[in-house]
């Protein structure tokens, strides 16, 4: 059974970064899509990037130049690299793959 947990996130003031990891235990890496997703409180969960088996890569135009999808197929882990974030991107953070989930990391944007 494919068990996934994520980390990294935390408080950080508009326009810095943070970097998120996903690390996947159960599943060999390479051979799945690992998607990204946020759900700010009381909205519904959407997604933000994904990377595909042969390391192709989709973004939600919201994040599009700030957040960097990354791999490490040795770690078993993805990466999310988040930099100008806005608080609007405050959010619980989780990773997938289908049908698993972690238990969302959280991150927050504020002064």
């Amino acid at each position: 059974q494919a068990q996934l947990v994520e980390s990294g996130g935390g408080l950080v003031q508009p326009g810095g970064s943070l970097t998120l990891s996903c690390t996947v235990s159960g599943f060999p890496l390479d051979e799945y899509v690992v998607g990204c997703f946020l759900q700010p409180a009381g909205k519904q969960r959407e997604g933000v990037a994904g990377v595909e088996s042969d390391g192709s890569k989709t973004y939600a135009d919201s994040v599009k130049g700030r957040f960097t999808i990354s791999r490490d197929n040795a770690e078993n882990t993805v990466f999310l690299q988040m930099n100008s974030l806005k608080p609007e991107d405050t959010a619980v953070y989780y990773c997938r793959i289908q049908p698993y989930w972690g238990q969302g990391t959280q991150v927050t944007v504020s002064s």
